[in-house]
């Protein structure tokens, strides 16, 4: 009995120091030099700090790419810059798409990149497509990046596109909003459009505000018929996953989405006849740079995007119309998916980026920026536009309606939507009719589905 007792003793002592010494020695980025984990704790960013080797202390290069056509002037404001001051010993470089440099080119030259980054649903079509995706869930734990502090239903997207999986975290987001043109409000004496607003009431402004005057044709609203249909109110996804069929001509909502913010916003003769005549639906060049479109449903990322020209307009942005039956439902959430591919060279290396730019301190500069965070802190979101050169501009809109939920979506779920697109805007522009529209559709979107399973 008493040589058990003092086993016990000394096995208490013994655990009693090793958890004394596993509470020594933090280091500045989230863990112990040269220690394995032992304990984990919860930082003031809200991420979880493990003793891991500081390896934000060893130099690495961490190239990152996308094929969305940011220019690098972009990359360097939103992200470079401050990755480069955060991570001094790390190299941080971007490759741009352009000739040469489309994902088929460099997985052809066997050009390394170690963190793709896409928006939802694209980023599954050209990372899944190229087999280049690498599932993060081991070092996310490892790393201790705290995954509650996200806004759930885009950590659940995530999830949802890979089976369970994390091959990218969130790292921005953005939601539909309505850009409108003051001068064209001014000009015919119309009251700009309000927070809260149903479609019902927006499309009675468009019919006002769709005139020829002095020969310049005025379309009162446009939109970008793909983000339309992408981040839709009723959040209906392109296919039903059971049966891996198109739901576009089965769930009757499709045809009520096409009918009110598609159609009934151009039902003024003048705006018809200028779709049709053009053969396209006018677009944030026209809004934008033509200044002949009143109000624009678009991302709010668009500020950040054409900076330069939105400063040559007189414009604001409320939230999105609504379904009268859905009274605060906005758009759903739209994020960016950035994820480490399987040829990374210094995988933690590129997490400890990844997670520094998932933390409380990037994600406010991001907010401050213009940009939407993808974290639940208000504190965070608060911080919305703060420091854009648009900081007089009704910013509060963005966050007046709630997300609409994300559906389950395709892994080619891009490639779907364009063809919803394509024949939706053929039906706005009055080429076909909306019914045979959506059959056609579907009848594509059949074709598409069974073209993906054979490639599978």
């Amino acid at each position: 009995m008493k040589s058990k007792q003092s086993w016990s003793a000394l096995l208490t002592f013994t655990l009693i120091g090793a958890l004394l010494a596993s509470c020594s020695g933090e280091g500045t980025s989230g863990g112990s030099k040269g220690a394995q984990p032992q304990s984990e704790g919860k930082k003031a960013d809200g991420n979880v700090s493990e003793k891991k080797p500081d390896v934000a202390s060893e130099p690495a290069e961490i190239v990152f790419y996308s094929n969305n056509g940011d220019p690098v002037e972009s990359f360097d404001y939103k992200f470079g810059n401050s990755l480069r001051k955060k991570f001094p010993n790390y190299t941080i470089k971007y490759i741009m798409k352009g000739q040469g440099t489309n994902l088929p080119d460099l997985l052809a030259a066997g050009t390394r990149f170690d963190i793709f980054f896409q928006t939802i649903g694209n980023f599954e079509n050209f990372a899944f497509g190229s087999d280049i995706q690498y599932d993060m869930t081991e070092l996310i734990a490892t790393r201790g990046v705290n995954l509650s502090r996200f806004e759930p239903t885009i950590i659940d997207a995530v999830k949802q596109a890979s089976g369970g999986k994390l091959y990218a975290l969130p790292i921005t987001t953005t939601n539909l909003v309505l850009y409108y043109n003051k001068t064209i409000f001014d000009k015919f004496g119309v009251a700009y459009p309000k927070d809260g607003m149903t479609w019902d009431e927006v499309n009675e402004l468009a019919k006002k505000l769709s005139r020829n005057d002095g020969g310049t044709q005025y379309i009162g609203y446009t939109h970008s018929p793909n983000h339309s249909i992408r981040m839709n109110q009723l959040s209906l996804g392109t296919t039903d996953l059971k049966t891996d069929t198109p739901t576009i001509n089965t769930d009757e909502r499709w045809k009520k989405l096409f009918q009110t913010t598609f159609l009934d916003p151009v039902q003024e003769p003048s705006a018809q006849e200028a779709l049709k005549k053009a053969n396209k639906i006018p677009d944030a060049n026209d809004f934008v740079k033509t200044k002949n479109v009143a109000m624009f449903g678009y991302m709010s990322h668009l500020v950040q995007t054409w900076e330069e020209q939105f400063k040559g307009l007189d414009w604001d942005f409320v939230s999105l119309p609504t379904f009268k039956e859905m009274p605060g439902v906005g758009s759903q959430s739209y994020p960016s998916y950035f994820g480490i591919t399987k040829m990374a060279k210094n995988k933690e290396a590129a997490m400890e980026v990844l997670k520094y730019m998932a933390s409380d301190e990037f994600q406010t500069e991001l907010a401050r920026k213009g940009l939407i965070p993808v974290l639940k802190d208000q504190a965070v979101l608060q911080q919305l536009g703060k420091e854009s050169p648009f900081k007089d501009k009704n910013w509060k809109s963005v966050f007046h309606n709630k997300f609409a939920p994300i559906p389950a979506l395709s892994p080619i779920e891009a490639e779907l939507a364009g063809i919803y697109t394509s024949y939706a805007t053929k039906a706005q522009i009055g080429t076909l009719d909306l019914n045979t529209a959506l059959r056609q559709a579907e009848e594509d979107a059949k074709k598409k589905i069974a073209e993906y399973k054979q490639r599978k």
